[in-house]
């Protein structure tokens, strides 16, 4: 079985250090997860560096942990950005953890046209608060040593200002015809794709989006719902890294 994955800050450690695991992470480690002394686990600091070792001591308090092993994970040269519209319920929540377990850099809420669910002002932090903490889990849950950053919401306006900032942008529409190729994505940088709601792209976002530089992209035969689109993307966009 896969050791467990907590999270912890981390300063520049070596072998034969120790390692604290606090506050609720250390105490949800130590009572909910019931991890004991001598347990092999992973501790990592959310930026792609981590620790392997037993732990010293499991208590109300959290963990102890001797390093073993100095592990990393190196940045890649290609950055991926999922911006999500906004969808109902467990559509966003299976959205959020699949993109983690895919590596996933940075996810971007948007408030779409057609989006169900509205962000009141007062309840944003609410939501974005809840967002992470879906992504927080995701990664350790996936043993991953990078958190994706959950960026706060854009309304429609300021993602078509954003479109021309990465190295490049795909716009997801199953009237495109165009797919993701090799020849598409640049050697480094950020690319960055856009999932419409269940309801889909309006025209005027479409349009928006592709004037600023978006390329409407097909990815399926079929529409995808909102949950799986960009996960069928971005791993079809990773595969396109390793041709």
């Amino acid at each position: 079985m896969t050791e467990a994955l907590f999270l912890a800050d981390l300063d520049s450690p070596a072998v034969g250090d120790t390692v604290a695991v606090t506050g609720d992470e250390g105490r949800h480690a130590a009572i909910v997860r019931r991890i004991r002394k001598g347990e092999i686990v992973l501790v990592s600091d959310g930026i792609g560096n981590a620790i392997k070792g037993p732990v010293l001591t499991a208590d109300v308090n959290g963990l102890t942990v001797e390093v073993a092993e100095v592990l990393t994970d190196p940045a890649r040269p290609l950055r991926f950005t999922v911006v999500q519209a906004l969808a109902k319920g467990d559509r966003t929540e299976l959205a959020l953890e699949m993109l983690t377990e895919l590596g996933v850099d940075e996810i971007v809420p948007w408030q779409a046209s057609r989006s169900v669910v509205r962000w009141a002002p007062d309840r944003v932090e609410r939501a974005l608060a809840r967002w992470r903490n879906i992504v927080r889990e995701a990664t350790k849950q996936s043993r991953r040593f990078r958190v994706p950053r959950v960026s706060p919401p854009l309304t429609t306006p300021e993602l078509a200002l954003r479109v021309a900032e990465p190295a490049l942008t795909l716009v997801l529409h199953e009237g495109a015809d165009v797919w993701p190729s090799v020849a598409d994505l640049p050697a480094e940088g950020e690319v960055m794709v856009i999932i419409g709601p269940e309801g889909g792209l309006t025209p005027e976002e479409l349009e928006l989006f592709a004037e600023a530089g978006g390329r409407p992209t097909l990815i399926a035969d079929a529409v995808l719902r909102t949950s799986t689109a960009g996960v069928v993307a971005l791993a079809q966009l990773q595969a396109l890294t390793r041709a």
